[in-house]
């Protein structure tokens, strides 16, 4: 057997730190991942800031803070499952695809039924505080 057939039979490509399931022209270095971590927590603490320095309106922070979660969501998908158009042969983009249309369809969905919860309440369920006895009054 000679020396050229010994690296085919034992994975020419496992001597040199290829697998079968690597991608070529697709590696994932320390800068990606730590560009990664870096954008995730600046996308959890502003959101953090934003509500514990109620800097603005409540209605205005939901919003905000939903669209941090997309982008976040965006950043994980890309920069920690790497899914990209070059991996998979384009699979994992359509996966990435499907996922922002979910993601468009359960934020679109939280947002109608946060802005439409009070006007679908029952009637009366707004005054419940004040007939239980339980309203905003000074205890003394």
């Amino acid at each position: 057997m000679s020396d050229h057939s010994i690296h085919h039979a034992h994975g020419h490509d496992a001597l040199h730190g290829h697998t079968h399931g690597d991608e070529p022209g697709v590696h994932y270095s320390l800068k990606d991942y730590t560009t990664g971590f870096v954008l995730a927590v600046i996308l959890t603490v502003i959101p953090f800031w934003l509500v514990m320095g109620n800097v603005l309106d409540p209605a205005m922070t939901r919003f905000v803070i939903m669209g941090f979660a997309a982008v976040q969501l965006v950043v994980h998908m890309i920069y920690f499952l790497h899914l990209n158009s070059k991996s998979e042969g384009g699979w994992n983009m359509m996966a990435l695809i499907l996922t922002i249309i979910l993601l468009v369809i359960v934020l679109g969905g939280s947002i109608w039924v946060m802005y439409h919860m009070n006007a679908n309440m029952m009637p009366g369920m707004g005054d419940a505080a004040a007939v239980t006895g339980h309203g905003n009054h000074d205890m003394q």
